[in-house]
């Protein structure tokens, strides 16, 4: 598989399993309103797995003819060691404010990743942004009002949220570490290096965390981590979600409704 396919491929794992994490809280909201809110984000989320999945599909049918992959193929027949997704967002719901930081964490950085894409020389690229920026503005600001509710809430509330915080905080380095299809991306005008919205990753976050009465975060540069989703090296939550999601498909090969 070519690096630019990977890089696209690396949108869609994202966005798939996000999406599919939130889903597991439907049904189970603390409040109807904020259930169907966070379903309804998962199935944003979704949508833009679906058409990342679908362009690189294309790409890889015309790299190599005669195969026909599929959005679906792509989805549920790869194994997790394959998945190029941040090992952030594959991390378990927990309580309502680690759900909430960990959209919080994603929907900033998918925000201003969306808004650098809308200037990408790949025209497929730039249009799934110009769609899914308007769908995430949306995902920050709720996400960024729960945090706030949380941190300067109840005193439960706030402790719930700093434990959050030491959860998924160790996560955040790898969301601005480059990997080869990211240079390779950057270096054909297709997409971005991270490092391009870190610093305001960091100032939109730690600007909220200021009025939420949470800690601010350090941008200091850190080890590399032993794991890295980027290069396939997951947690031991992928796999067990994988095995959920992908059931389906692996019982019944090419099932359809």
């Amino acid at each position: 598989m070519d690096l630019l396919s990977t890089y696209i491929i690396h949108q869609a794992d994202n966005a798939l399993i996000l999406g599919h994490r939130n889903s597991e809280w439907t049904g189970h909201g603390p409040i109807l309103e904020q259930d169907i809110a966070l379903s309804n984000i998962a199935l944003d989320l979704i949508g833009q797995a679906r058409n990342f999945y679908q362009l690189a599909a294309n790409r890889l049918n015309e790299l190599t003819p005669g195969e026909k992959i599929t959005e679906d193929d792509l989805a549920y027949l790869r194994d997790a060691n394959e998945f190029r997704n941040f090992i952030l967002v594959e991390q378990s719901n927990g309580d309502w404010a680690k759900t909430i930081l960990r959209q919080f964490y994603f929907s900033t950085y998918q925000f201003l990743l969306y808004n650098q894409l809308l200037n990408s020389k790949h025209p497929d690229i730039a249009a799934i942004s110009e769609k899914s920026v308007k769908e995430t503005r949306y995902h920050v600001k709720w996400s960024s009002e729960w945090v706030l509710r949380l941190g300067d809430g109840t005193e439960e509330s706030h402790e719930r949220i700093l434990d959050a915080l030491q959860t998924l905080n160790p996560w955040i380095s790898e969301l601005f570490l480059a990997a080869d299809f990211e240079y390779e991306a950057a270096a054909s005008g297709a997409g971005i290096l991270p490092e391009l919205i870190k610093d305001e990753w960091f100032y939109r976050v730690n600007k909220l965390f200021e009025t939420g009465t949470l800690p601010i975060l350090t941008s200091e540069k850190k080890p590399l981590q032993i794991l890295s989703g980027k290069k396939g090296v997951h947690s031991e939550h992928l796999g067990f979600l994988l095995a959920e999601m992908q059931f389906l498909q692996r019982a019944y090969p090419g099932a359809n409704w």
